[in-house]
């Protein structure tokens, strides 16, 4: 006889400072993911836009706000446009292989690299080998982190230039996390070839998603997502087509991403 599923005991934070629009507060709903039915929780939760993070899932729960949105790529309909074909032939040369969640050195010193570049006055800017250990390692549901490297080398792998932890949830891939060279010799449009990678392989293994997190109107680091078309939506009656209204972005700016 197997225990019985206890309902989850939800949390609420203290108001802080919103990350995404200057002048609001955020605030989260939170419950433990852990026991026995911590993956049917979480995969559960994901429908209803929570994200992970360690052993813990969470949602905006803002008051006189509800500007963050989430979102998902319907991957078994995705069809790349003509930059997005350009993106998979540019990158076509990566080796990609979903390891086991271990954080390594060689991951951390990416993550810094990537986080000096692109976020250097964010919320992780700070963060030590112990704090992304904690973030990769300390998970109870199916979770691993996909590694991007140049050719390997004599039989030694190549250099690491872009990784992604991830959770594979019953309905596709959640995107907890993704980081890589944003040096100005890197390789441009890493950052959408790791979704691109990602949605093929939602595509490939039958699962119908990929969950991109957050869509926030008016917070221009978010707009990226809106280039992933079809993109569904969470709204008051579930999920629902998303084409949002997004400006276009000069090309110089995309290659960035």
């Amino acid at each position: 006889m197997t225990a019985p599923f206890r309902f989850p005991r939800f949390f609420v934070t203290s108001p802080s400072p919103c990350p995404y629009l200057p002048g609001k507060l955020e605030r989260k709903v939170f419950t433990e993911l852990n026991g026995p039915n911590a993956v049917e929780l979480n995969d559960a939760l994901g429908r209803i836009g929570f994200r992970r993070s360690q052993n813990v899932a969470y949602r905006p729960s803002c008051l006189h706000c509800s500007a963050c949105i989430s979102v998902r790529v319907v991957a078994n309909k995705f069809v790349p446009n003509a930059s997005q074909k350009k993106t998979l032939r540019r990158h076509a040369d990566l080796e990609v292989t979903a390891c086991k969640p271990w954080a390594t050195e060689e991951q951390f010193d990416l993550l810094r690299r990537y986080l000096a570049a692109r976020h250097p006055t964010g919320g992780m800017a700070d963060m030590d080998e112990h704090d992304y250990a904690d973030m990769v390692q300390h998970s109870s549901v199916d979770s691993y982190v996909v590694e991007y490297r140049e050719s390997s080398v004599d039989g030694r792998p190549g250099k690491l230039v872009g990784a992604c932890l991830t959770d594979r949830q019953a309905d596709g891939l959640s995107m907890i996390y993704s980081f890589f060279d944003a040096s100005e010799e890197a390789r441009p449009g890493l950052g959408t070839f790791i979704i691109l990678d990602h949605i093929q392989r939602a595509a490939h293994v039958g699962l119908p998603y990929v969950y991109l997190g957050y869509w926030v109107e008016g917070a221009k680091r978010m707009e990226y997502k809106m280039r992933f078309q079809p993109l569904e939506r969470l709204g008051p009656e579930g999920w629902s087509r998303f084409e949002g209204t997004q400006m276009a972005m000069p090309e110089a700016q995309l290659a960035l991403l």
